[in-house]
């Protein structure tokens, strides 16, 4: 099987912070960072993130002072809102703070600030590096607020290392963001690859790449090879590694392949798929006049299905 490689970054990628995470047990510094006025700040909102231009086809990012992070967070008497240091900003310090005690932030900000958007709708569609970090600033605040007791022995958990772990108040257990890695691939078998369409999916007529979770013990190769035969009866030979993608929906990261099928018949488990098929890339290219969608720009997935169709196009 040929390798495919990509063909840029992916979307969500690119972060252009330093994360030094050598200063997150420094409480002064951090302390420091808090209270200098050049700090930014990326609020999150119920895991909607602060976007200018949403649907105009020009996203930006939009941080915001130390001082709107304050208001924002007072705003209903709440002064404890979680917060973590991403990194440093060139010579700035950007921190995450959620907000989403605040019943309604948009009174407090005026137009220019944007809106709360969830980040999947923006549709960036090419990487840009402040996309990256507003997915660092959602995935962090995700894990803080569904880790606040500890999993041992179900007591309150602190915040330490400047929002990186939560120590339980009791037996002491550190608990830190996790990420659970998925394996995201494309199965071609000669000039055919295999898309589903999931019992997950929102729209009706969109068709993607076979998906799943990592299982404990288990090799990405091994997951890919059970994921695609438990979904769709195909037998894959030979793995190859495309991408990777940070996915904060909630926690992920997607590890994109590209897999041989060895088997062409279909079989489809009902309750991960409601179709699954062999797709032509003349098809793939003109999605739309064969009655169907592809993946969103911002996704591995769609990545996947670009570069096996330009791959086609520019193989020897």
């Amino acid at each position: 099987m040929t390798l495919i490689l990509a063909s840029r970054p992916n979307v969500y990628s690119s972060s252009p912070l330093d994360r030094i995470a050598q200063r997150r047990e420094d409480a002064a510094w951090i302390a420091e960072k808090l209270a200098d006025p050049e700090s930014l700040f990326v609020p999150v909102w119920r895991s909607r993130n602060l976007v200018r231009g949403h649907g105009t086809g020009e996203p930006e990012a939009v941080y915001i002072s130390g001082e709107m992070a304050a208001t924002l967070r007072m705003a209903h008497g709440e002064d404890g809102s979680p917060w973590a240091f991403l990194g440093m900003l060139e010579s700035r310090a950007v921190f995450a703070v959620d907000i989403s005690a605040t019943d309604d932030p948009v009174p407090l900000l005026s137009e220019e600030y944007g809106t709360f958007v969830d980040l999947r709708s923006v549709g960036w569609g090419v990487p840009r590096p402040e996309a990256s970090v507003l997915a660092h600033a959602r995935g962090l605040m995700h894990w803080r607020q569904r880790h606040k007791f500890c999993g041992v022995c179900g007591n309150a958990c602190e915040i330490k290392t400047a929002g990186h772990m939560m120590q339980c108040t009791v037996c002491n257990t550190q608990h830190f963001p996790r990420t659970d890695p998925a394996v995201i691939m494309l199965v071609h078998r000669g000039d055919k690859a295999l898309l589903g369409h999931s019992t997950r999916f929102p729209r009706a007529t969109m068709y993607s790449t076979l998906a799943g979770f990592v299982e404990p013990g288990e090799t990405l190769e091994e997951a890919v090879r059970r994921e695609v035969l438990e979904e769709s009866g195909i037998q894959v030979g030979a793995v190859h590694y495309h991408s990777s993608q940070p996915w904060p929906f909630p926690g992920n990261i997607m590890l994109g392949f590209y897999a041989e099928g060895l088997t062409e018949e279909i079989t489809i488990d009902p309750e991960e798929l409601k179709d699954a098929r062999w797709f032509t890339r003349e098809e793939m290219r003109n999605s739309k006049e064969h009655g169907f969608d592809l993946p969103r720009a911002d996704s591995i997935a769609r990545r996947l299905i670009e570069d096996w169709i330009n791959h086609s196009e520019n193989a020897p």
